[in-house]
């Protein structure tokens, strides 16, 4: 997997668990996308 806002930098590995979890909260709808959102607008802005 790669950051969306740089396909050509670091390949992000995750192991098998990690991504199961990661998953799992997406599905109970623990992941919060307006948060993710921020984030980005923060990275890009720095």
């Amino acid at each position: 997997m790669r950051r969306f806002d740089d396909p050509d930098g670091t390949i992000l590995i995750y192991t098998p668990n990690e991504w199961q979890a990661f998953v799992a909260g997406a599905r109970d709808g623990e992941l919060n996308l307006a948060v993710l959102a921020a984030d980005a607008e923060q990275a890009r802005a720095s």
